[in-house]
Formats: C-alpha cells, structure tokens, sequence
C-alpha cells in the first residue's frame, strides 16, 4: 500500500513537473527577459484585485491569478517582475514594456484592433451601486423597482447596453465624462445609481461613495454582453498562445474558480436583481 501511494505521488509530481516544462518550452524565447515573466498591473492597483497596492504578494485576486498563470508557464515567484501603467496607456498600439497586463480589461472587438487579449479569466457580474439613501426610501432590488431610479454612466463604457436594453429606465440616464463624475453625482444626489461590475462596485461601496451601498446584482449568465476580463498583451505577442493553454488548464481543473471564490467572495452577499 505504502508503495501504491508512493508511486501515485511520484506520478503526479513528474506530471506537474512535465505540464510546467511544457508551458515553460513554449514560453521559451518569447518573454521580454529570458527566464523573466513581466507583468503589469495599475498605478496604484486597488482591493479586491490586489491587495495593499502589492501585487507581489500574491494577495488579491488578479494578483494571485497572475501567479497562477506563471506556474502553468514553468515560472517560479522569483522569475515574476512587476510593472506599473495608467490603464490608457497600456492599451494604445505599439511596444509593451510588460509581458501581459492585468487591470480589468474587458475584452472588446475596438480594443482588439489595437491589442492582444488572452482567454478570458474573469466573467463578471454588473451590480447596481448606489446609496443607502436611496434604498432606504424604498428602492427594491427587482427589474420593476430600479426603472424608476435615474441613472447615469459613462458613454462609453458596456453599461449602456445593459440600461437600454435589459433595464430599460423610465427616463434617459444621465451621461458623464468618466466613472469620477459618475460617483460625484451619486453622492451629490443628481442620480440614483450606476452599474459597474461586481468587484469595482463593492470597493466603490466600501471605499469611494459616502454612504455607498449596492442593491443588487446581474449575474453573468443573465448579464447582457456580460463583461469578460482578459490579459492584455501587445498585437501579434507570440505568448498568447502559452498564456491561453495556461489559463484554459487553470479553468479545467478547477484553480480559477477557487481563486475568485477566495478574494471575490464578497459577492455572494450581494441580492440577485430579478
């Protein structure tokens, strides 16, 4: 018996060893430092994605994804560097000074003309932020009992189709110029809520919006164009191929799910919008 079980051990070790040399063959040659895996993240990089602004700590949620996804590559802790950029900056065209970027990217076909993305890692929720104010004076965490509400949102952003298409207001959102006018006006009064979703929401909640609250959430497989989170990486990065054969054994076996289940489960407090 003790033999069986030492043999199984040695089995599953020379697997694991033999699926990380893979990962690290394929790697080979295509990373911006031999032997070197680049990862960026934001400036600073906030709860719940990375924990304390240190994403080497492997604390948070896309940080732990990331080192996760070094491991199925072959790359040890050690062998991860960290790099900071604006969220805009990395997505424009041309030279990366990262291997891939982690920042909430959500994978889009306007951003695909200009970048790579990888298989996504993360499907999220949109939940609907707003303040304890408004839920006090009777808003409801049903599709009938937000309609009435006055929203607003960024222009540009997959919020829009969600309002126009799944909430469907009584009156037009309010539009804004970017996500800080849209928090303002929630804590100034001038509108009800907005939809981000779920991780970004709950930290607005807790950290950004005086007397911010969330009444309920979208999940993603009732979520219309529900956003999917993706690494970003340079066009036509020869990596992506490693990174996607990284992430699709991560999600087969079960690791991704219980990485979000651990630094994402905040989310499973927050009522389901019917």
């Amino acid at each position: 018996m003790r033999l069986l079980a030492t043999t199984a051990l040695t089995l599953a070790i020379s697997a694991t060893s033999a699926f990380a040399m893979g990962h690290g063959a394929c790697a080979a040659g295509k990373t911006l430092t031999e032997d070197t895996l680049t990862i960026a993240t934001g400036n600073p990089a906030y709860y719940p994605w990375v924990m304390n602004d240190a994403p080497e700590s492997g604390e948070g949620f896309e940080a732990a994804v990331a080192y996760a996804i070094a491991a199925k590559m072959g790359f040890d802790a050690d062998n991860v560097t960290w790099v900071r950029t604006s969220f805009d900056e990395a997505i424009q065209p041309g030279a990366k000074n990262f291997d891939f970027n982690m920042q909430q990217y959500s994978i889009t076909p306007e951003r695909e003309q200009m970048v790579d993305f990888s298989l996504p890692y993360y499907t999220s929720a949109m939940a609907v932020l707003t303040t304890q104010k408004v839920i006090d004076a009777g808003a409801e965490a049903t599709l009938d009992g937000i309609k009435s509400l006055q929203w607003g949102a960024v222009a540009t952003t997959t919020a829009i189709p969600m309002l126009n298409n799944v909430i469907q207001p009584d009156s037009d959102p309010l539009l804004y110029n970017d996500n800080a006018d849209v928090n303002a006006a929630i804590m100034a009064g001038q509108i009800d809520a907005a939809l981000y979703d779920l991780p970004t929401a709950l930290y607005l909640s807790a950290v950004v919006v005086e007397g911010g609250a969330l009444l309920g959430q979208f999940p993603p497989d009732q979520t219309e164009r529900p956003d999917q989170f993706g690494l970003l990486m340079e066009d036509g990065n020869p990596l992506k191929e490693c990174v996607d054969a990284a992430i699709t054994e991560l999600t087969e076996s079960g690791e991704l799910a219980a990485i979000e289940a651990k630094w994402l489960a905040e989310a499973t407090g927050v009522p389901v919008i019917e």
